[in-house]
């Protein structure tokens, strides 16, 4: 897919979803690094519904580190992976005592040197809490990118996020992500995709697919 062909499929889906943005609640970027660590692999909505009471209970790092790991784990213990975060979280919350005086720093390179926190994770945090443009390929993304033809399907996600920083300018790298985001989790889904009537079937795989066999075959993930 060229550039053109980029633009023209980025404009449908700004289209579609105008409105897209991070889904994740938070009030600072502390908040939104910890909601981002416990959303892996687990839906926003699922965060959301635990961090409601969180970040009522732990403000600052000073807090996390100030109860047993045990407590903080049933706290979060409806998140996926749930033991691994917790521990993760007072790691995090440890180092940015120690290096960054409790503040989340602003520089990709050092956040991904937290604990939990990977690239996409880095993304996210700069793009959302500090303005940064950054596109987090997280599974929506990927399948998306895929489906459409930006990204090949044996691209691996760091393979994705470099042709969509080719293929897309900068400066709507963030919004781009966002839109993303919200046309996998709303239309162009893993397990049902709404192929019907979507204006990018003709260009998508999985749409071309379906529109010639009418096939319920397995969709690209």
């Amino acid at each position: 897919m060229n550039k053109k062909q980029v633009r023209e499929v980025l404009n449908t889906i700004a289209e579609m979803f105008p409105d897209a943005h991070c889904e994740l609640n938070h009030t600072n970027p502390f908040e939104l690094t910890i909601a981002v660590l416990l959303s892996a692999q687990c839906t926003d909505e699922t965060v959301n519904k635990v961090t409601a009471s969180l970040f009522q209970k732990y403000k600052r790092p000073e807090d996390y580190l100030a109860v047993p790991v045990e407590e903080l784990e049933q706290d979060i213990r409806r998140i996926g992976l749930f033991r691994n975060k917790a521990k993760n979280i007072q790691a995090l919350c440890a180092m940015l005592l120690d290096k960054y005086g409790g503040e989340v720093p602003k520089l990709h390179e050092q956040l991904v040197e937290l604990p939990g926190v990977g690239r996409k994770t880095a993304n996210v945090v700069v793009s959302n809490a500090f303005g940064v443009p950054a596109i987090a390929v997280d599974t929506h993304v990927e399948r998306v990118s895929k489906r459409l033809g930006m990204a090949n399907l044996k691209d691996s996600v760091l393979e994705v996020e470099k042709k969509l920083m080719k293929l897309v300018p900068r400066e709507e790298w963030t919004d781009t992500h966002h839109r993303l985001i919200f046309f996998g989790r709303y239309h162009c889904k893993a397990q049902n995709p709404q192929c019907g009537g979507c204006p990018l079937a003709a260009t998508c795989r999985e749409g071309k697919k379906r529109m010639k066999s009418g096939s319920r075959r397995k969709p690209i993930q």
